[in-house]
């Protein structure tokens, strides 16, 4: 009883951040309904696809395409993540989609937008982030820019972006009975997540300049540090009283860190309270600094992380169908998000999704006879 209960989405399957997005959709309760191709592999552990219902279409057959038309026009929102003209030339782009449901919210992901010169041009979430600004912040002192995996872009400023925007587009659709297009560019969302940046950068307090800044690890009270067993823990005692709070509980000398934001201290300092944490291993750490206000937590492996006593307490991570995996997100107060399944196998429910979205057995048996769908 997710709070998008009775939302009909149809997603257009495809990889990376157009899953992520209608899996978010999915998890706040709605009814999500991937279109895959005919003949496609899947696998339960696709944890993208978790509650999600699956048909296998040939989108090539125009008996296909109608389907979808016809799936459409009881649709809220539909999704999809090709390059910009694809859509059109299955014929199944906005236009035709909209005049067949003018209430339809059109979710659209790429890299790089429906427009501009590099509209058309192939990319991954390392190039996206490149171009927006955000990859040449990340990374070390004196080292190269580092891909935070593919977080930035496909996740954080693609699928999530695209999630929010759907959301944005139907409450609006509420008011004005009209859908429309959410045109989502990984570029565009991976830029607005660094928009604090500009203005840091603007008052003179962020340095265009990687490993300088307090929170890029620049400064020796902000980072990670290895411990004597060869793990890390991470601290953030940026405010003057959590960082008192540092040099308290790690048996600092007063003197010698005093100067905290004095950035030509950083380096040196950064030695030295390195050197302290290697002293103790990640567990004595945890005991002396765990629930204080230093800012600290233990670096966790994926695989650690569900096991931590409070994201236990919290529920964070869950585990469907023997597979341990992180829970919906954010929470609410009553209209409780869940995950309803595993990952549908492609075309796993083609019979029985049709059926409850409108169409008759009679229909059904004609379409898998005509190739349209399996």
């Amino acid at each position: 009883m997710g709070p998008l209960s009775g939302v009909k989405v149809i997603e257009i399957a495809g990889i990376g951040p157009g899953p992520f997005c209608a899996m978010i959709l999915a998890d706040m309760g709605a009814d999500v309904l991937r279109i895959d191709r005919a003949g496609a592999k899947g696998s339960r552990l696709d944890l993208l696809n978790r509650g999600k219902r699956s048909m296998s279409a040939d989108l090539k057959n125009p008996a296909a395409i109608e389907t979808v038309l016809k799936l459409i026009e009881k649709a809220d929102v539909l999704t999809e993540g090709f390059r910009p003209g694809v859509m059109e030339r299955l014929g199944l782009g906005p236009d035709v989609c909209l005049a067949r449901n003018p209430k339809l919210v059109y979710g659209r992901m790429t890299g790089f937008g429906q427009t501009g010169p590099m509209a058309k041009a192939a990319g991954h979430d390392i190039n996206y982030i490149a171009m927006a600004g955000m990859l040449h912040m990340i990374g070390n002192r004196g080292g190269k820019p580092v891909p935070p995996v593919n977080f930035v872009g496909d996740f954080g400023g693609g699928g999530m972006m695209l999630a929010f925007g759907i959301a944005c587009a139907l409450l609006e659709a509420k008011a004005s009975g009209k859908g429309q297009v959410v045109d989502a560019a990984m570029v565009d969302g991976a830029a607005v997540l660094g928009t604090f940046a500009y203005g840091a950068h603007k008052a003179g307090t962020w340095k265009d300049e990687r490993g300088a800044n307090v929170i890029d690890s620049g400064a020796h009270f902000y980072d990670t540090y290895e411990t004597k067993d060869g793990r890390y823990i991470s601290i953030g005692s940026i405010e003057p009283q959590f960082y008192e709070e540092l040099i308290r509980l790690a048996n600092l000398d007063r003197e010698t860190y005093k100067p905290q934001m004095d950035r030509a201290q950083w380096p040196v300092l950064k030695e030295k309270i390195a050197a302290v944490f290697k002293e103790k291993t990640r567990d004595e750490w945890c005991a002396i600094m765990e629930n204080s206000d230093v800012c600290f937590a233990p670096v966790l492996s994926p695989f650690e992380a569900p096991n931590h006593p409070h994201n236990v307490h919290r529920g964070t991570f869950i585990e469907v169908d023997g597979v341990v995996q992180p829970g919906p997100a954010p929470r609410f107060s009553r209209t409780t998000p869940e995950v309803r399944g595993p990952a549908p196998l492609p075309g796993e429910h083609t019979d029985a999704a049709l059926g409850e979205w409108g169409f008759s057995a009679d229909e059904v048996a004609r379409l898998k006879a005509s190739g349209a769908i399996a």
